[in-house]
């Protein structure tokens, strides 16, 4: 009897053995590919180790392991040679999955998503080479191996039995330890903003690093048939959009602005965190943006222009300002509809024979940026990071002094006329520059403080356009050119007013946060006049089309601002619905605060596909 009970346990023991060391290797190596994953991203061409970056910020690990747990769960469901499967098979995909991201990353700063099976117009838009193998590659697959040796080494588990109290005890307690995690750290936010979980942020390397690969694949999924799910309009809905923009259309008679810059080039330069109160002022005797004021002798500069955006920031800008429709209400447009259809101004601009252009010096996958320039905004080329040599960085970005030194000779060979679309970075929060690009002279209470080096930051970008434009005047391209320079939004104010407030600065002209945005419209041969009509980003749009000779009616049904220059009316609205300026009547108001419910509608229900 003794020498058959311990057959038994002898036998369950093995079997046992077996099926846990199976699954707890599975989950394990799982564990430590996701791990190499993130530890592989950030190093020269995604293809080393650096565990120093491998997280954007201390992620709720336990959720990471029970992301897995949750997978291997279903294990349990299966039986003998079923369980081997099953494991064997979630390790390949799950190796096929890293390596899939960590090649599209390699290609765009993003990773592989849903999206790309149900709107293949997004995957790889900009064409490139996605097999971009490395010898770390490898690292990958060679576990594969040794689960088939196991397979073979290990006793038989031909009568493993399938457990169902065991997946089910797995299976709840990974999906509940997961669900509390979000209510307490999402809901609660107990960690008073230390973590975050489900939540898409800026930069999908974030969002990945808080889930884990498996957290972010089973989120991005979710997302795709719950939040990001189009509305269907109803013909009252579309309607109400056609009066609206009926209601919007100002019986105004054409002026000598219409098509003042007719065939010319138009270069856009949209500044980072560029503030109107900068234009102008002196700091301790020294001009801040001394060149920006040097080209408003001859420029149109429009001095009330209201910064609009959104939770998309820099990205909101790119919005508005080539769409002229404000920003869905809730997250990021460029992340929740990158396939949204406009009349965008590179459309309109194309289909004058424009040839199209967007450059920033940033990682594509960025708040989704480049995929919509490409399949949404219709820009016919677009560069990233990947399409520039990083030979100089301040704070980890391409300066803009070498981001501009490389375009200039792409714009030079480009077929005029032509629409370039530039956005700088350099003067990014929280704007501290290396001595040697500081050219203010400040005292020691103001150096090193954020609005001394907010100074410093956009005292170096200015002096980058400054060089730009001579190299683009002795290119013979600016007399045929009309540069359009702007803010992307406010910065100092937005982001850091209350750090701000103490500091000992002669005057008050730099202490109010007035939400202003300079808009510069520069041409050598333009005589110089300041336009003080109240506008905001929405409106630069269909002004830049109007003096560009755009017929209004190409797109006084689809842009939601007013020509700046062909206007009565002298009020905005901001992304608070707060109303600066004075409308002529309360309908004018209303019509205006309808304008932020309205886009949203038309962007999340794709109104104007065709």
């Amino acid at each position: 009897m003794q020498e058959i009970r311990t057959k038994v346990v002898s036998k369950t023991r093995t079997r046992v053995e077996v099926i846990d060391k199976l699954w707890i290797y599975s989950a394990a190596i799982i564990m430590l590919k996701s791990m190499l994953f993130l530890a592989t991203l950030h190093t020269p061409n995604s293809a080393g180790i650096d565990t120093s970056t491998m997280y954007f910020t201390s992620p709720p690990i336990s959720v990471h392991v029970m992301f897995i747990v949750l997978i291997m769960s279903f294990s349990f469901l299966f039986k003998s040679k079923g369980r081997f499967i099953y494991n064997l098979i979630t390790n390949l995909f799950v190796s096929i999955l890293l390596l899939g991201d960590l090649w599209y990353y390699r290609a765009y700063g993003s990773f592989m998503s849903i999206q790309f099976i149900l709107e293949p117009k997004l995957f790889n838009t900009m064409n490139r080479s996605l097999i971009q193998f490395h010898p770390i590659d490898l690292l990958f697959l060679v576990d594969i191996l040794v689960m088939i040796i196991i397979k073979f080494k290990k006793p038989s588990t031909k009568k493993v039995k399938r457990n169902i109290g065991l997946f089910g005890l797995t299976f709840f307690i990974s999906s509940m330890y997961i669900g509390i995690a979000h209510y307490l750290i999402d809901d609660k936010d107990i960690t008073k903003g230390n973590l975050m979980l489900f939540r898409t942020c800026w930069a999908s390397f974030q969002t990945m690093s808080n889930l884990s690969p498996l957290g972010y694949h089973g989120y991005d999924i979710y997302r795709e048939f719950t939040e990001n799910k189009r509305i269907v309009l109803s013909n009252d809905d579309k309607q109400k959009i056609d009066n609206w923009f009926e209601d919007n259309k100002e019986a105004l008679p054409d002026n000598d602005f219409k098509g003042m810059f007719k065939g010319k080039n138009l270069i856009v330069i949209q500044v980072e965190s560029l503030e109107n109160f900068v234009i102008g002022q002196k700091v301790y005797g020294q001009e801040i943006t001394p060149n920006l004021n040097k080209l408003l002798g001859n420029s149109l500069y429009f001095d009330n222009i209201y910064e609009q955006n959104n939770n998309g920031t820099s990205t909101d800008a790119d919005l508005l300002v080539n769409t002229s429709l404000f920003p869905v209400r809730e997250e990021m447009t460029f992340f929740r509809y990158p396939l949204t259809e406009y009349n965008s101004l590179p459309v309109l601009l194309s289909n004058k024979g424009y040839n199209t252009i967007s450059a920033h010096a940033a990682l594509g996958g960025n708040y989704n940026w480049s995929e919509v320039h490409r399949a949404s905004l219709k820009f016919q080329t677009t560069l990233d990071i990947r399409s520039f040599n990083i030979d100089e960085t301040i704070r980890d970005y391409l300066t803009d002094g070498s981001m501009f030194r490389q375009l200039e000779p792409k714009l030079n060979s480009m077929k005029q006329p032509f629409y370039s679309y530039i956005v700088t970075q350099t003067s990014h929060g929280p704007f501290d520059m290396p001595k040697e690009y500081q050219s203010l002279k400040l005292p020691e209470d103001v150096e090193g403080t954020y609005i001394g080096d907010y100074f410093q930051s956009i005292n170096y970008t200015d002096k980058q356009i400054g060089l730009l434009l001579e190299k683009l005047k002795n290119d013979g391209i600016l007399q045929n050119s009309v540069v359009m320079i702007y803010g992307d939004h406010t910065g100092v104010h937005k982001y850091y007013n209350d750090q701000i407030q103490g500091i000992n600065i002669p005057g008050d002209w730099w202490k109010t946060p007035d939400y202003k945005i300079p808009l510069i419209m520069y041409n050598p041969s333009v005589q110089g006049k300041k336009i003080e009509t109240i506008g905001g980003h929405i409106d630069i749009m269909p002004t830049i089309a109007y003096l560009l000779g755009v017929d209004e009616k190409n797109f006084n049904s689809t842009a939601m601002g007013k020509i700046l220059v062909k206007t009565n009316k002298n009020f905005t609205v901001l992304n608070s619905g707060e109303i600066v300026g004075t409308p002529s009547s309360e309908k004018d108001k209303e019509h205006m605060l309808q304008g932020i419910p309205i886009s949203d509608e038309i962007i999340r229900g794709n109104y104007f596909k065709k």
